[in-house]
């Protein structure tokens, strides 16, 4: 049964830079976000619609849009959440039985992954961390991040230390990527031959 590893970090840890290291040496990975962005000009897009009227244009949602409609509201907000977690779950279901008979293990990329509850559809869970001046450096170097921005997403984000503390394996992007890859593949190293808890079909 394919061993299931969460991935997760807060923003500017190095957390997409290291599912590509995962998907570099060969394991699939499932990356919420993409679905997310899939659904958003997919399937979600009519039920966004209907729920949040003038959020789609062209038969895709407006994030800018739909931003605006749930900012500050913690009611739509979770209207929005009931209508897009089932449907990403589903394509999180359906990744994790296309690899069942292929691949040993199986990265599920969820930046929200303990905020969400989705640490308990792991086997194990790797928290990507930096330190906490070098997290801020790289977020403040995108382009229209400011302090503000950075930290109303860090209120959103369970704090870095609280994740370290539920992690079983930890992935320090704070010395460059030939170090981080060295750590991936001790993970992978360390997971080897392990089976999967969870009988999800």
């Amino acid at each position: 049964m394919t061993f299931v590893l969460g991935l997760t970090g807060s923003i500017g840890m190095g957390k997409s830079a290291t599912a590509g290291l995962f998907r570099k040496l060969g394991v699939p990975v499932h990356d919420a976000d993409a679905a997310v962005h899939r659904l958003y000009r997919g399937r979600a897009a009519p039920l966004i619609e209907q729920a949040f009227p003038g959020t789609v244009t062209d038969g895709a949602v407006d994030r800018t849009k739909l931003g605006a409609a749930v900012l500050n509201d913690p009611t739509r907000m979770k209207q929005l959440e009931t209508i897009v977690h089932p449907l990403v779950r589903e394509e999180e279901e359906n990744f994790l039985a296309r690899v069942s008979a292929l691949a040993p293990i199986a990265v599920l990329d969820i930046p929200l992954l303990f905020e969400t509850g989705g640490d308990r559809r792991c086997d194990a869970v790797l928290v990507v961390t930096a330190p906490p001046g070098v997290q801020r450096e790289r977020v403040l170097a995108r382009p229209g991040m400011t302090a503000e921005k950075f930290s109303a997403i860090l209120a959103k984000q369970m704090p870095d230390a609280d994740k370290r503390a539920r992690a079983h394996f930890l992935v320090d992007t704070s010395r460059g990527f030939a170090s981080a890859e060295a750590q991936v593949r001790s993970i992978l190293a360390c997971l080897a031959g392990r089976p999967g808890r969870h009988r999800r079909f």
